[in-house]
């Protein structure tokens, strides 16, 4: 059975605290996990307030499924983050089979 698990590099400018950090990756936390049938979370953390690395897994039967799927989330990631002040600034997709 795949298992998706897409990385996502963010950039946020508008950041000048960890306040305002946070406020950013809880809403595209909130909007990917309320979106799509995903897991997310911080990865690699760290104490600059304007790069954050989130980690978004999926699982499912069908690995063409995953990648239309992690192609969506990435999407609305992207929008949600612009929506926000910050920029996905790399972005890797990996299968475990």
């Amino acid at each position: 059975m795949p298992i998706a698990h897409l990385t996502l590099e963010l950039r946020i400018e508008g950041a000048h605290s960890l306040k305002d950090r946070r406020q950013v990756l809880r809403s595209i936390k909130d909007r990917l996990r309320s979106s799509f049938n995903v897991s997310v979370a911080e990865i690699d953390p760290t104490d600059l307030w304007q790069s954050a690395t989130l980690g978004i897994v999926a699982i499912s039967s069908s690995r063409h499924y995953l990648d239309g799927l992690m192609k969506q989330v990435e999407a609305t990631a992207a929008r949600t983050a612009n929506n926000q002040g910050a920029d996905i600034t790399d972005s890797f997709l990996h299968f475990l089979d």
